[in-house]
C-alpha cells in the first residue's frame, strides 16, 4: 500500500466528493485531530464518503470506480466479445492487468486500499465518538463490511484460487489507520486474508443484527448484504454448506424479478431482486459511465463495446426470457456484432449499479448444495431460477451433470455483472473462446436491420482474441488472469518483494 498517498487526510476530500487527482494528497499530521470523527454523525459522513469514493472515482473514463473491476472481470472471460472501441479492449486481450504501469492496474489497487484505510480509521475511532452505542455499532459494522469487501476482491484477483494453494502469498494486510510512520507490509497468505474477511463479516453481522435499512437505501450495508458477501467468501474457500446457508439468508425477502423487469435495463436499484447496489442521480452519476460500455442499444450510449459472443446465444432455450435480448447489430462501425440488450440507460442517461442480486444467491445456494453432495436441494435451487426465466428445468435423468449446469447458469444469468474472471479463477478453469466461423474458416452470414429499417446480410462478428498475447492457448491458472501490483507500489514498499 502506498502509505504516503493513502493516509486518512483523504477523508476530508471524500466528504465533498472528488476525482482521483484530488485524492492523491500528501500526508498531514493535522488530520489526527480531525473534527469529523468526534461525533457519530461525522463518522457516518466518512462511511458515506468512502462508499462514494469506491463507486464514483474517475481515473480515466474507462475506470469509473469499482465498476472498473466488474467490467474488467467480464472482459477477460468467455462470453463478452469486446469491440475495438475505447475502454476494455486491453483487458479483453490480456495485455492490461499484467502491465505494472497501466492506469487500470493503479486505479484498482488504489481504490481498494483507500477504502481499507478509511474503514480502518472508522473502526479505530468510532468508539470514542459522541453518539449512541447503536449508532457506533452500525457504523463499525458497515466499515468492517467495506474492509472485508475490499480484501475479498484483492484475494480474488491478485492470486489463484484458495483451493489451489491457501498458503500462496496474496496482498498486504493493514488493519490499523495509516500514518506517515506506517511501514509497508509484505504480502500475506490467502488463508490470512480470508481469515480477516470472514472475521470482519461475522463481526459485522452481529453489530448490525438490529439494523433495518430503509427500502430505498439499498446502498447501505445490512445483514442481507453481509450474508451475501459471506456466501461469496465461503464459495471461494470451499465451505460449501456455509455458502448455501448464508446465500439463502441473503436472498430472503428479495423475490425474483418478472420477465418485464428483466428486460427493463438493469438500471434501477428498486428492482425486487437487487440486494445491494449504487444509486445514481443527475447530480451524482460518475458510475453511470459504465453503461456506455454495457449498453449496446440505446441511442445515448457511446462505445457499445460489450457485445456478446454469438456462441453464448446458443446456450439459451428459445422460450427463455433472456433469449429475447439478443439482436444482430446493423449500425455502421459495429455491423454484425451480437447485441445482448441486458443493460440500458434510463431516459436521462444514468443507471444504478447492481452489486448483488437474489439470483446470484440462488446460484450460490445451488452450487454449495451440489458440491456438498445434496443434489436434491441443488436441483431445486437451480430450477427455482430457471422457472422464473422460463427456461427448461434440469432433469436428473437427462445425463447432464448438475454442477456443470449450475456453472453454466451463472454465465447466463450474471453476464455483465462482474463474475466471469472471478469464476474462472476460483474454479481453476480456463477461458474458452473461439472465432465465430464455419468449419472451413469462412464467415457466417447473418441478417441485420439498419436504422432506416432496411435489412442486409453481413458477416457475423464474434471473438477477436482467442489466444494469450504470446500466442499460446488459454490454460487453467494462467498468470495472465492475475492482477499485478502497480510498479510504483513495489518501489515504495520494498517489503512486497520479500
Amino acid at each position: 500500500m502506498n502509505i504516503k498517498h493513502i493516509y486518512i487526510a483523504l477523508a476530508l476530500t471524500l466528504i465533498f466528493g472528488s476525482c482521483s487527482d484530488k485524492l492523491e494528497l500528501d500526508p498531514t499530521d493535522a488530520v489526527s485531530d480531525i473534527e469529523i470523527f468526534k461525533t457519530t454523525t461525522g463518522v457516518e459522513t466518512v462511511v458515506n464518503g468512502t462508499w462514494g469514493y469506491l463507486n464514483d472515482t474517475y481515473f480515466t473514463y474507462a475506470n469509473p470506480g469499482y465498476s472498473t473491476v466488474m467490467r474488467t472481470s467480464d472482459a477477460m472471460g468467455n462470453d463478452v466479445a469486446v469491440t475495438t472501441k475505447y475502454g476494455y479492449r486491453d483487458p479483453y486481450a490480456f495485455t492490461d492487468l499484467n502491465n505494472k504501469t497501466a492506469t487500470r492496474v493503479r486505479a484498482i489497487w488504489t481504490i481498494l486500499y483507500k477504502v481499507i484505510d478509511n474503514a480502518n480509521n472508522v473502526i479505530a475511532r468510532v468508539d470514542q465518538a459522541e453518539g449512541t452505542q447503536q449508532e457506533k455499532d452500525i457504523l463499525k459494522g458497515q466499515a468492517k463490511t467495506l474492509r472485508a469487501f475490499a480484501y475479498l476482491n484483492l484475494a480474488t484477483y491478485y492470486q489463484f484460487s484458495y483451493l489451489k494453494d491457501k498458503t500462496a502469498l496474496s496482498v498486504p494486510i493493514y488493519t490499523e489507520p495509516s500514518t506517515i510512520e506506517t511501514e509497508g507490509k509484505p504480502k500475506a497468505s490467502l488463508e490470512e486474508v480470508y481469515t480477516l474477511v470472514k472475521s470482519d463479516l461475522i463481526q459485522a453481522n452481529d453489530l448490525l443484527k438490529d439494523y433495518v435499512r430503509d427500502s430505498s437505501q439499498k446502498y447501505k450495508i445490512d445483514q442481507h448484504v453481509i450474508n451475501g458477501l459471506l456466501a461469496r467468501t465461503y464459495l471461494n474457500t470451499g465451505e460449501w454448506e456455509k455458502a448455501a446457508q448464508t446465500a439463502k439468508l441473503a436472498r430472503d425477502g428479495y423475490e425474483l424479478m418478472t420477465a418485464a423487469d428483466y428486460q427493463s435495463g438493469f438500471n434501477d436499484i428498486q428492482n425486487s431482486e437487487w440486494i445491494w447496489g449504487h444509486i445514481q442521480t443527475t447530480e451524482q452519476n460518475v458510475a453511470s459511465y459504465t453503461f456506455h460500455y454495457l449498453d449496446v442499444s440505446s441511442s445515448g450510449s457511446y462505445y457499445y463495446s460489450f457485445m456478446a459472443d454469438p456462441y453464448f446465444k446458443d446456450l439459451f432455450d428459445e422460450q427463455d426470457i433472456r433469449s429475447t435480448l439478443f439482436e444482430w447489430d446493423g449500425e455502421d462501425g459495429r455491423e454484425g456484432f451480437l447485441r445482448y440488450k441486458k443493460f440500458k440507460f434510463k431516459s436521462n442517461l444514468i443507471g444504478d449499479i447492481v452489486y448483488m442480486r437474489s439470483a446470484e444467491m440462488i446460484l450460490i445456494e445451488a452450487e454449495g448444495y451440489a458440491r456438498s453432495g445434496n443434489t436434491e436441494k441443488a436441483i431445486a435451487a437451480l430450477n427455482t431460477l430457471r422457472t422464473a426465466r422460463n427456461a427448461s428445468l434440469f432433469n436428473p435423468g437427462a445425463g447432464k451433470v448438475i454442477l456443470d449446469e449450475i456453472l453454466l447458469e451463472r454465465r447466463k444469468e450474471l453476464w455483465g455483472e462482474g463474475f466471469a474472471l472471478s469464476d474462472i479463477l476460483r474454479t481453476q478453469a480456463k477461458v474458452h473462446r473461439k472465432e465465430y466461423k464455419k468449419a472451413d474458416g469462412s464467415s457466417i452470414q447473418v441478417t441485420v436491420t439498419k436504422s432506416d429499417g432496411t435489412k442486409k446480410q453481413v458477416a457475423a462478428q464474434g471473438h477477436r482474441v482467442v489466444k494469450f498475447p504470446d500466442g499460446s492457448d488459454f490454460i487453467e491458472n494462467s498468470r495472465y488472469y492475475i492482477f499485478v501490483v502497480p510498479q510504483l507500489e513495489e518501489q515504495q514498499n520494498p517489503n512486497l518483494l520479500k
